[in-house]
């Protein structure tokens, strides 16, 4: 956007204002719900989650397949009606990994809800773990971040935060201003939201791919209220305030050491349209400060925003894409990393070699703790019930915060990202999910001798 120094009238300001501010207070703003904090959108999701508990798995269901089924369609018939329109043939017409990948999640799902097939599939511990507790919420989370996200996007807020926040965002982390929000939606509330922030974002060239890869595997954050569900698990809850305090000073060490080594590092700074970010995008005008600038890129976006009917259109499309593009990866994906984790000793033969390191750092139990660390690539729950039996409290707590700063798990933010069209593979996943690991675990251990 050119520096207009233009006067806006009443109505591009009200439009900047009024969307803005019920974006900030839906998506940003901290309440406490059941003795948590969270957002307003995922007091929402809850509250919907809660009214239709008995009927969501079925919902669930037959979305997936439904996706699946229209899916098949397209590759065997390819119809005008898909073919012809951008929005669905980007749903539909995918590439044969992901048709797989979505063909597998449909199989899972139904053999999940019917109870029939190999108990590996179907048990409380893999299908039925992702299809009863993951499924529902992310539904749910879906239906109204996806409506209502062009509240952050499309009137301005972003513009004004963005150029606010560059001057820290750029020197520390290497992305831009606006990314923050990402961080701030995901801490507060739900990693899920920040992941479809993301992507969206992504989408309408506002991040290249190393941004949008590192802001999705970096900053996608745990809930505050996820936290305290770690910790109590491994009933360590009256250490929740150093607990977490780690946890942030660990995430923010990541962040700043993960971007910047291998493979993110190397991950090109390309929008999506291939083009590459002009230098002076980001640079603050003579004439303005950076609030000025901020302000006048907000009004302009505002001006350009469209009205109520492009607003729920433009919602919608964000709500079917996660709903329809994304459940059954998540499905495919979660249920796989599950079954990969309960019923084989792979993830313990990968925590191995971690036991020197422990034993260098002075946990306790080290060979029990090392059989948590790499099975939280699956799902990040799994090392903090695995870790509740080992009798020393300073492993419990390093578990629990390494489990919680490995960010990566397959059964919710991994299978986000893949199904998504941020460009990140799966075994970049793995590799992150190491690095992340190898970097927070020595500063949580130097914590937790603090702490114990």
């Amino acid at each position: 956007m050119e520096n207009t120094n233009q006067n806006y009238n009443i109505k591009t300001m009200m439009t900047f204002i009024v969307p803005s501010f019920i974006g900030l207070l839906l998506f940003m703003t901290p309440v406490n719900y059941n003795n948590a904090l969270t957002i307003p959108i995922a007091v929402l999701a809850k509250g919907l989650q809660a009214a239709l508990a008995e009927v969501l798995p079925q919902m669930v269901t037959f979305i997936v397949v439904l996706s699946t089924l229209a899916t098949i369609l397209t590759k065997l018939m390819k119809p005008r009606l898909i073919m012809e329109n951008s929005f669905l043939k980007n749903l539909l017409d995918i590439s044969p990994i992901w048709f797989s990948v979505r063909l597998l999640g449909a199989i899972f799902i139904v053999l999940t809800y019917s109870q029939t097939g190999p108990e590996m599939i179907n048990s409380v511990g893999t299908g039925a773990l992702v299809l009863n507790d993951l499924l529902p919420i992310l539904f749910c989370v879906f239906l109204f971040a996806g409506l209502l996200l062009p509240l952050l996007l499309n009137f301005g807020l972003l513009e004004l935060l963005g150029a606010l926040l560059t001057l820290v965002m750029r020197p520390l982390f290497n992305l831009p201003g606006r990314s923050a929000i990402d961080c701030m939606t995901s801490w507060l509330g739900d990693g899920s939201v920040g992941i479809l922030l993301t992507t969206k974002q992504y989408e309408e060239n506002f991040y290249t791919q190393r941004e949008a890869a590192v802001i999705g595997t970096t900053f996608s954050a745990v809930s505050i209220t996820f936290s305290l569900v770690v910790i109590s698990q491994v009933q360590l809850e009256h250490m929740f305030i150093p607990f977490y305090l780690t946890v942030c000073m660990a995430g923010v060490l990541a962040a700043v050491i993960v971007p910047r080594l291998p493979p993110l590092s190397r991950k090109k700074d390309l929008f999506i349209d291939q083009t590459v970010r002009k230098q002076d995008d980001e640079v603050i005008p003579l004439g303005h400060t950076a609030l000025s600038w901020g302000l006048d890129r907000a009004l302009c976006r505002a001006e350009n925003a469209g009205g109520v009917k492009h607003f729920m259109l433009d919602g919608s499309k964000n709500m079917i894409d996660m709903i329809f593009g994304v459940l059954p990866v998540v499905m495919g994906i979660g249920t796989l990393a599950l079954i990969i984790a309960e019923y084989t000793p792979i993830f313990t033969w990968l925590g191995m070699p971690f036991i020197p390191l422990l034993e260098l750092l002075q946990i306790p139990y080290a060979e029990e703790a090392s059989k948590t660390i790499v099975v939280g690539f699956a799902d990040m729950f799994i090392p903090s019930i695995l870790a509740a039996s080992i009798e020393s409290e300073m492993t419990r707590f390093v578990i629990a915060a390494l489990s919680v700063t490995q960010l990566i798990y397959m059964s919710e933010v991994g299978a986000l990202l893949l199904g998504s069209r941020i460009p990140v593979k799966v075994w970049e996943l793995f590799a992150i999910f190491i690095l992340r690991t190898l970097v927070t675990l020595p500063f949580i251990a130097l914590m937790a001798h603090l702490f114990f």
